[in-house]
């Protein structure tokens, strides 16, 4: 059974920085990529980051390009999102997502299997 559990979601001031972090269990690491998602009571749940497979090619929605970075460790079978510069605007509930395939899309069909989320709330 695939698990994926988050954590390092919290409460920063604007400017500060937050690590999410997201364990995989259950299959195979270095056979997929994984993604981060976010999502704001009454919208839909939006893309912010991906890695493909090795952590050789990324992808990151514009608003966050520059200010965080996701990274893959498959050794400790564990995906990253660095987060700094925070801002209001990016409180929402994180998500980590692993994708069907090892290359690293964008859109939620493209993701079989997610985590519990986590909450990230950056104060004025």
């Amino acid at each position: 059974q695939v698990q994926l559990v988050e954590s390092g979601g919290g409460l920063v001031q604007a400017g500060g920085s937050l690590r999410l972090s997201c364990v995989v269990t259950g299959r195979t690491f270095s056979t997929f990529a994984m993604g981060w998602f976010r999502q704001v009571p009454g919208k839909e749940r939006e893309f912010v980051a991906s890695i493909n497979y090795s952590g050789g090619i990324t992808d990151y929605t514009d608003s966050v390009k520059g200010r965080f970075t996701i990274s893959r460790d498959n050794a400790k079978t564990t995906a990253y999102l660095q987060m700094n510069n925070l801002q209001p605007e990016d409180t929402a509930v994180y998500y980590c997502a692993a994708a069907r395939s090892i290359y690293a899309p964008n859109y939620i069909p493209s993701y079989a299997f997610w985590g519990q989320g986590t909450q990230v709330t950056v104060s004025s």
